[in-house]
């Protein structure tokens, strides 16, 4: 069983290297399986604007935020939304997938919910998977893992050569 979780410091580089690996990936033949932030250049950076994930490898492209209205501080994320977003990738099927990502293991999952039953199941079929993991849901996501997850350095080239190593 392999696992590896990507976090880098500064905000949106997680999504950019997940999002990133998964296109060269792509480029290299690898059947993959999850979902992917739609890399888009944001107004407030010190908020979620409008973001989309795509469900991997070439699928739908779903927004995941909600317009919550001037003067809101709340979280914008769509939990509607984000259960769309697994749905599309659950129903897909896994033989032949050669690695499962998941841009972020985020609120969702720490709360139980989200993504967490498409980890387990790519893994129960022997699927490598790779997790981008912010800061707050790192305690969360630890529990998860139970140990078991290899924490990659936040850098293109690493994250690509565990990525080949795993799908061997």
């Amino acid at each position: 069983m392999k696992i590896a979780v990507v976090s880098a410091k500064e905000r949106g580089e997680t999504d950019r290297l997940i999002s990133e690996t998964a296109t060269y990936l792509l480029a290299q033949g690898a059947k993959l399986s999850g979902i992917v932030k739609v890399l888009e250049v944001e107004d407030d950076p010190t908020c979620c604007q409008k973001m989309s994930v795509q469900v991997l490898p070439d699928g739908q492209v779903i927004p995941i935020t909600q317009d919550l209205g001037d003067g809101s501080d709340a979280c914008k994320l769509d939990p509607s939304a984000i259960a769309h977003a697994v749905g599309e990738v659950e129903k897909q099927s896994l033989a032949g997938v050669q690695l499962f990502i998941l841009n972020k293991f985020g609120p969702e999952e720490a709360g139980g919910r989200g993504f967490r039953t498409a980890i387990g199941a790519a893994l129960e079929a022997g699927i490598p998977v790779l997790v981008g993991i912010g800061g707050p849901s790192r305690a969360a996501f630890d529990a998860f893992a139970d140990g078991l997850a290899e924490t990659l350095v936040p850098e293109a080239e690493s994250i690509r050569r565990w990525c080949l190593e795993a799908i061997g």
